[in-house]
């Protein structure tokens, strides 16, 4: 069985998240900077009426923010838990990857990458596969925002 996925660049690299998550595509519209929140949450938009918080995958993966510029998308991420919108260099394409091209990564024990899930073999690249329910679980400081989301919820 094929995996439907969205493919995003982050700095050179190519990544992907299962289509199942992702809510929608948006160009990168000014964020509200929230004091005090860890380096990679860029702050928070309004997406369809709720706030969200937007996490820099450049930040995340390589220590750097995101350089803004026409190519920049938002990927609004749904989870049980929390809305997100991930900030990317590009969203590519929406690509079906045959289950045969999946690999299990090595070093998917890591315990900052426990979000790639696996890599996607394919003839001429290789992206990585990010599950962005294992994502939410590692990144410190995520809880916090989870609860304080959740009690902004309950106030309204």
């Amino acid at each position: 069985m094929a995996v439907t996925a969205i493919v995003f660049n982050a700095g050179q690299e190519e990544y992907a998240i299962p289509v199942q998550f992702v809510i929608s595509i948006e160009k990168y519209e000014s964020v509200n900077p929230v004091p005090h929140l860890p380096d990679y949450i860029s702050g928070v938009v309004k997406s369809r009426g709720e706030l969200i918080p937007v996490l820099d995958l450049g930040f995340i993966l390589y220590n750097r923010h995101i350089q803004y510029d026409t190519e920049v998308r938002m990927i609004v991420i749904q989870t049980e838990e929390l809305s997100f919108a991930l900030l990317v260099n590009e969203a590519k394409e929406i690509l079906e990857i045959p289950e045969n091209a999946l690999q299990q990564m090595g070093l998917i024990a890591y315990h900052k990458t426990k979000y790639f899930s696996s890599i996607a073999n394919l003839d001429q690249r290789i992206i990585t596969m990010i599950d962005p329910v294992s994502m939410l679980e590692v990144l410190e400081g995520v809880k916090e925002i989870k609860d304080y989301l959740n009690e902004q919820k309950q106030k309204a």
